[in-house]
């Protein structure tokens, strides 16, 4: 996600079709990025970046909520839950940083930093044993690239859309249409 990736909507297909086709990249690319990152990010303020990218993935699959099932939600919280990490390691920094010219700081510069470095490598434990495991960049783009509930193909002009819904669950008691 260095660059932006150029993405081209194609307005013969419908919003889940157009997300099947462009998000798995976009997660993979993510992927990629993000570990650049943590490689090379030595010190807790270079996770920023972490943090700004993996805003801007989740608002992104946010947008396309309506054209996945429950499993994109699942993603989304993933998403929310690193955001959040780098989020409390970012305040530590910005914190450090508002007090650095304060007389009679030194000892909450000390904690702030010590804080930002404890939760860094709290987060690079997260993101490798969980969220960067093995096979979960896979359930990601695998998802993105098959969960959409709309599968319908390009419709020729004129036809008309129905929905197809599931029937719903029986009643928990067992009995349907009972009275």
């Amino acid at each position: 996600m260095a660059k932006k990736p150029q993405i081209e909507w194609d307005p013969l297909v419908g919003p889940a079709a157009n997300a099947r086709r462009h998000l798995p990249p976009l997660a993979g690319a993510y992927f990629a990025e993000a570990r650049t990152l943590l490689a090379e990010a030595e010190e807790p303020a270079k996770l920023h970046r972490l943090r700004l990218i993996s805003k801007r993935l989740r608002y992104t699959l946010e947008l396309f909520r309506p054209c996945y099932g429950p499993g994109l939600e699942l993603r989304v919280q993933a998403l929310k839950r690193v955001q959040d990490l780098l989020g409390e390691i970012n305040d530590a920094v910005a914190s450090a940083a508002l007090i650095e010219y304060l007389p009679n700081s030194v000892r909450m510069k000390r904690y702030l930093h010590d804080r930002a470095a404890e939760q860094a490598a709290a987060f690079r434990t997260e993101w490798q044993e969980h969220f960067d495991a093995r096979g979960q960049e896979a359930w990601w783009t695998g998802y993105l690239a098959t969960g959409t509930l709309q599968r319908s193909e390009p419709r020729p002009s004129g036809s008309v859309a129905v929905e197809v819904r599931k029937p719903a669950a029986p009643p928990a008691n067992g009995h349907e249409g009972a009275l």
